[in-house]
């Protein structure tokens, strides 16, 4: 039986606090010494361990492999949060890219309709709008209501880049006309498509041979607005090395359920290719599969 996701990351407003405290402070290398103590607490104890656990083994680990593993799944992860908020926070940045289709987001731009990044929670998705900025357009980045609203506010009052904004997903879907004006002025719609909370509508996709539900509006909003979508991933390849790539737009026109599903397919095709490349940074912890 499938646990959907909760809507709230791990982490909390203290926890970000001392963090920050210390890369103000000292800088990155002793936050990353910090963070080896707190992966192993959540490697001791969060009841997350199945979850992943039993990701790793369906990838073909070791027991004693995909148990190493879980360990560097959260140390990886926490990395990822601490870059997170170098970036924002406007700290001295030590990090270097690399963008492979980086043209596809500037053919998107001059198409003067806007566009959909879809992304996963794969690296670390949010430096992407860090190497945006030289670009001229707004990326906005579409987050569910009930995220843990303190470490949001918190994370938030330390961005200092207007060329990033949050849109909120609301139930009386206001969200919809805030992405709508977004693209009507050629901006950037990021969302990610591998996670669901309770009560949303999914649609079931076939992802490393077993079924698996994805929220289903990231692909209605791909194929109701009709303008170009990218598949775009920010994985991490070093400590300090970021590894950007972004698909050939495409636009989904058909009927409804045809585009619905085409978008699937094509989303889980990606998916799987990053996922099999950077296996330890999909940082998904609850039941993905349907069963």
């Amino acid at each position: 039986m499938t646990q959907s996701w909760e809507g709230k990351s791990k982490g909390s407003k203290l926890g970000y606090g001392i963090f920050i405290g210390i890369l103000r402070i000292a800088g990155v290398a002793p936050a990353y010494l910090l963070l080896r103590f707190v992966a192993f607490y959540y490697f001791l104890f969060s009841s997350s361990n199945q979850y992943i656990y039993a990701y790793f083994k369906k990838l073909g680990y070791s027991k004693w492999r995909a148990i190493q593993s879980v360990y560097r799944n959260y140390y990886l992860f926490g990395q990822t949060l601490i870059d997170k908020i170098v970036v924002m926070s406007g700290l001295k940045v030590p990090y270097t890219f690399e963008f492979e289709g980086e043209h596809f987001i500037e053919e998107i731009m001059t198409g003067g309709k806007g566009g959909i990044l879809i992304s996963a929670h794969i690296g670390n998705y949010e430096l992407a709008g860090y190497y945006f900025k030289r670009l001229p357009v707004k990326v906005n980045i579409v987050m569910v209501d009930n995220e843990q609203q303190q470490v949001k506010e918190y994370l938030e009052s330390v961005m200092n880049d207007r060329k990033l904004n949050i849109i909120t997903v609301k139930e009386d879907m206001s969200h919809v006309y805030e992405i709508s004006n977004a693209l009507k002025n050629n901006e950037l719609i990021a969302i990610h498509a591998d996670r669901f909370v309770a009560g949303s509508k999914t649609v079931t996709g076939s992802f490393l041979d077993e079924n698996a539900l994805f929220p289903m509006g990231p692909f209605v909003l791909a194929t109701t607005f009709k303008v170009p979508v990218s598949y775009v991933f920010c994985a991490k390849d070093t400590s300090k090395h970021y590894h950007l790539s972004a698909t050939p737009p495409k636009s989904y026109t058909a009927n409804k359920q045809v585009a619905i599903a085409e978008a699937l397919n094509d989303y889980i095709a990606e998916l799987e290719k990053k996922v099999k490349q950077y296996p330890e940074q999909w940082f998904n912890y609850y039941n993905f599969w349907a069963s």
